[in-house]
């Protein structure tokens, strides 16, 4: 396995996410996405494996006037947009290869080898 978790190091989910692999002894990359963040082709390809851009956005986020300008701007604009702000990305986005998940879900890494 190659784990990847992307999120912040206040995330209460991505400290779970990462409890879950250091428990099971499974080596894992930490990427802080205050500090470096996703580039293009990964967002891509995490919102390709959980159903499209849309379901990549935390309706919960702080930054409420981000989230209203990504909700109503054109498809085009709309990744140029949500990479300039991670914030309003679900945390923690695990990926395993071409696999990956939102959120906290221990039930789907449990099957991923």
């Amino acid at each position: 396995m190659n784990i990847q978790i992307f999120g912040t190091k206040k995330c209460n989910e991505t400290k779970k996410a990462e409890r879950f692999f250091k428990e099971r002894g499974i080596k894992y990359q930490f990427i802080d996405m205050k500090e470096k963040g996703m580039s293009k082709g990964e967002f891509t390809s995490v919102a390709q494996a959980n159903g499209g851009i849309e379901n990549m956005i935390n309706p919960n986020c702080k930054d409420k006037d981000m989230l209203a300008l990504i909700t109503y701007i054109a498809g085009e604009d709309k990744l140029e947009k949500i990479l300039e702000n991670q914030q309003i990305i679900k945390t923690p986005v695990v990926r395993n290869g071409k696999q990956s998940t939102l959120g906290y879900a221990p039930e789907v890494w449990k099957g991923w080898k």
